[in-house]
């Protein structure tokens, strides 16, 4: 019989608020619960950028797909002197995106658009502007879907790497053992075996969110324990409540 459950990772940073389902469940279950972000982003360098040889003042409009992207346009744009225009038209994956960009520009003084969180929404706006030149600041794991949307409508648009998801250094973990582990992308399994090339599963339960989360694990053949988002369990935390209870 499996070892019950008692201490779990997180390869995800802290909740900023102390009403987070996780820290629910761990009072509910008397678990003990770390979080550790197993990739974090690190912004090109303007020397780096110039390289994909992309004029930022040729564009007059740019499509924000996260905070990420509007924080590095606009880091960019200060390190290559680019002064950015009041005209510049923004679309915004989401509306918490488009209220991000408060942080940078004046909002109500702004051409902003946003769509519900799926990039497939904010295409009706975007198409009704097929005479801009639209930037499009990504990682370098952008999903391929997003531009291959852009492709299929004929949208004039430039992809530009701004930042990329590298593996953070997990080094000080290396004695320390947990019952669960909790993935949420592909990139969290590369970085566990980038830091632990030798790592055996053994007892360690594995979790994952999404089907290229799951896809990944098992081409690195890890078991896989616990998998959501599922019709009984859409979150993460109630996947493994359910796990636990043995449902």
């Amino acid at each position: 019989m499996a070892k019950k459950l008692k201490t779990i990772l997180i390869s995800q940073p802290k909740p900023a608020t102390e009403k987070s389902p996780y820290f629910d469940l761990a009072d509910r279950q008397k678990l003990t619960m770390d979080f550790r972000p197993f990739i974090h982003v690190e912004g090109v360098e303007g020397q780096e950028f110039r390289q994909q040889r992309i004029d930022l003042a040729e564009h007059t409009a740019v499509i924000m797909t996260s905070r990420n992207a509007v924080d590095h346009f606009f880091r960019l744009a200060e390190e290559l002197r680019y002064e950015v225009p009041d005209s510049l038209k923004y679309f915004c994956i989401s509306e918490a995106t488009a209220f991000y960009l408060q942080k940078y520009v004046v909002y109500r003084k702004r051409k902003i658009f946003f769509g519900k969180f799926r990039f497939q929404d904010l295409m009706d706006s975007i198409k009704k502007h097929k005479g801009e030149k639209f930037l499009l600041p990504c990682s370098d794991l952008m999903k391929p879907s997003i531009p291959k949307i852009l492709e299929e409508a004929n949208i004039n648009f430039t992809r530009a790497m701004m930042y990329r998801t590298v593996c953070s250094d997990l080094s000080d973990l290396v004695d320390v053992k947990y019952d669960l582990l909790v993935f949420y992308s592909p990139s969290g399994i590369e970085s566990l075996f980038k830091n632990f090339p030798d790592f055996s599963q053994g007892e360690t339960r594995i979790a994952t969110f999404g089907p290229t989360t799951v896809k990944a694990a098992e081409k690195a053949n890890l078991r896989v324990d616990i998998s959501a988002p599922t019709p009984k369990a859409p979150s993460m935390t109630m996947a493994i409540e359910h796990y636990i209870q043995g449902k």
